[in-house]
């Protein structure tokens, strides 16, 4: 139950803000838990449902800033763009390219470490001895190429990952077929990585946690959070559709929705959405065995309850335009290509907002001008695998414990302001 500790508005019931919810209620805070959706609805929903540890390389490797153009012009490319969103994108697209160095890839690869890879034990401690802790999966991840050369072709991020200590597992020939035999001949390579995990059904996964929160004391409310209410300096309160909501501190972890509310509060963040596609495949014909990367569709297919998912995709848009088709459309071609001989009785549908930086980290922390407001939010491609870790930090400085390394990646006036 909730103590006599501080009075904390968060914003936002995905995956950072729940998980930033419980660990701030078990530290005895009175939470109150605030989304214009039920908790899990969001992007924490459509997720692929992989703690994808070893995600650590950016897109923004050397180089694609060559490879960038003809991919928009490639239908069969994964990376999309609504053409009329281009004037809007330009500013955040450039900052966004000048990371493609090799020194900045390292950088924010080392970065991401921290926060990503004890994912699976982060989320274990989280949904211990909770109903939510049924739904994580131990597993490997498991990366399947057209052929040994096309991964030797792309050494630089692959020799990242086992800098930072990822054990790589080879797979070719009758290793690769015993170990998957499902896969077509288009990808004829593999490489697992053990020691990751899986959510099976990540919008319940979220519900659960979110009830959890709830059992600690926590109150979840259903409101639409426009700005804030201030005395001087210091933030007091929420403003709402419903009223304001009082409360001592505040956590935004409202993902690619932060950025009017952080520039409320005087914070300029070069954020945009990441639009991702899903579709489900209902009552497959089989399961793959583990989370599966195909790199030649840049897309993952995750065995979920009753279904695969198949997630990935690039689309710039922002967050209004509606779902396009094209992306759905090559998610289903590379999954046939990947695994020809899965059938399925029906599909569902989705599109969300990943959160994306400029730098492609996410700003975790107080604000200068601000303090009793901590940003969590702009997790990229990693905010499932994130978010426990980012929750725990968001509670620890509340509660003045500093994390054992160093935050300064993700301070939140990193871009200026």
């Amino acid at each position: 139950m909730a103590g006599s500790g501080r009075s904390i508005a968060v914003v936002g019931a995905g995956i950072v803000g729940v998980s930033s919810a419980v660990w701030l209620a078990r530290d005895g805070h009175r939470v109150t838990l605030v989304d214009r959706l039920e908790p899990g609805e969001g992007t924490s929903y459509g997720n692929a449902g992989v703690l994808a540890s070893a995600s650590i390389v950016p897109v923004t490797v050397p180089g694609l800033w060559k490879k960038a153009p003809g991919m928009l012009l490639d239908p069969m490319a994964p990376l999309f763009l609504r053409w009329s969103y281009l004037p809007r994108l330009l500013p955040w697209l450039a900052r966004y390219m000048r990371h493609c160095k090799p020194a900045e890839v390292e950088r924010i690869a080392a970065a991401q470490m921290p926060l990503v890879g004890d994912s699976l034990e982060q989320h274990q401690a989280l949904s211990r001895g909770t109903p939510a802790e049924r739904w994580i999966v131990p597993c490997d991840y498991f990366f399947v190429f057209a052929d040994r050369a096309v991964y030797a072709g792309e050494p630089f991020g692959w020799g990242i990952r086992r800098r930072h200590g990822f054990e790589l597992v080879e797979l070719e020939g009758a290793a690769l077929a015993e170990y998957e035999p499902e896969l077509g001949p288009a990808n004829r390579f593999g490489v697992r990585i053990p020691g990751h995990g899986r959510i099976s059904d990540p919008g319940r996964y979220v519900k659960d946690l979110a009830a959890h929160a709830e059992t600690l004391g926590a109150k979840v409310m259903r409101a639409e959070v426009t700005g804030f209410v201030r005395d001087g300096e210091r933030v007091t309160g929420l403003a709402t559709g419903d009223g304001p909501i009082a409360c001592d501190d505040v956590v935004i972890a409202t993902g690619a929705w932060s950025k009017p509310l952080a520039a409320s509060l005087g914070l300029d963040v070069p954020l945009e959405s990441e639009r991702g596609y899903h579709i489900e495949l209902l009552e497959p014909s089989f399961m793959p065995r583990n989370p599966t990367s195909v790199t030649a569709g840049k897309f993952v297919i995750t065995p979920m309850e009753g279904r695969v998912r198949l997630a990935g995709i690039v689309e710039f848009g922002g967050l209004d335009a509606p779902p396009s088709e094209a992306p759905y459309r090559l998610l289903l071609e590379r999954a046939r290509a990947a695994f020809p001989g899965l059938t399925w009785r029906g599909e569902r549908r989705w599109m969300g907002h990943r959160p994306s930086t400029a730098d492609s980290l996410p700003l975790v922390g107080p604000l200068a001008r601000h303090p009793n407001v901590h940003l969590a939010f702009g997790h990229q491609h990693l905010g499932l695998t994130a978010g426990p870790k980012t929750g725990r930090i968001v509670a620890d400085l509340i509660a003045g414990r500093r994390p054992n390394f160093d935050l300064a990646p993700y301070r939140p006036e990193r871009f200026g302001g």
